[in-house]
């Protein structure tokens, strides 16, 4: 199967819009469940926009528990990105409030990671 294939099949697997904001990395199966590893891709937030962005690695994973797939539990890992705005020294972070407005996540899960995850540069 190729890879757009294969991506497509596992975005029916996420919340909707996952894969356009993360990459999963790998996953683990064991007695307990499916754990997918998710990093933030480093795709600059759109409010940022002709600024100079460095990459400064991720926040701390955070885990939740998402719906079971085929009578596994599923967890989701999930790394935010950070970035540097070169011309302040400023650490910034997608504002998942302008993602939701966008549509391109479900509700749910957008406000899961703006809560959870946070809106500050932690």
């Amino acid at each position: 199967m190729e890879k757009d294939k294969e991506k497509e099949l596992l975005g029916y697997f996420l919340p909707e819009g996952t894969l356009e904001y993360f990459d999963i990395t790998h996953f683990v199966k064991d007695k307990e469940g499916l754990v997918l590893f998710l990093e933030e891709k480093n795709l600059p937030p759109a409010e940022y926009a002709g600024q100079t962005l460095h990459s400064k690695g991720f926040y701390p994973e955070v885990r939740v528990q998402d719906f079971p797939i085929r009578e596994n539990k599923v967890e989701l890992s999930i790394k935010r990105r950070r970035w540097e705005v070169q011309s302040t020294g400023e650490i910034v972070s997608r504002n998942w409030d302008l993602v939701m407005k966008g549509a391109r996540l479900t509700k749910e899960f957008a406000l899961f990671l703006k809560d959870t995850l946070g809106q500050s540069s932690d």
